[in-house]
C-alpha cells in the first residue's frame, strides 16, 4: 500500500499533526531530524511554520523543496485516536 500525505498542521516547534491516506492521524515530531544542508533551515521555527503537502508527490515540504518520505513520517509517528 502506498502512503500519501493529506493534509498537515503545525502544532508546536518541529511537531506535526499529519493525515494520512490510510485515514490514520499522527503527531510527528521532526526535532531530532533536521540534520543536513537542506534541513538546516527548518531549525528556524518560523521557516518550519512554512510547511505544507505538495499534492504532485503527496507529501511534506518547504518552501526550500525539504521533505520527508510519507512512510518515515508515518513509521516516526505517533497516531492520534480519533473520538467519535
Amino acid at each position: 500500500m502506498f502512503l500519501h500525505v493529506i493534509s498537515v498542521d503545525y502544532i508546536a516547534p518541529y511537531r506535526l499533526r499529519i493525515h494520512f491516506s490510510d485515514k490514520i492521524v499522527k503527531d510527528v515530531d521532526l526535532s531530532q531530524e533536521l540534520y543536513g544542508e537542506v534541513f538546516e533551515p527548518l531549525k528556524d521555527p518560523d521557516f518550519f511554520k512554512q510547511v505544507y503537502v505538495n499534492h504532485e508527490t503527496k507529501t511534506i515540504e518547504w518552501p526550500n523543496r525539504a521533505d520527508f518520505a510519507p512512510e518515515f513520517l508515518y513509521d516516526i509517528g505517533q497516531e492520534i485516536k480519533q473520538v467519535a
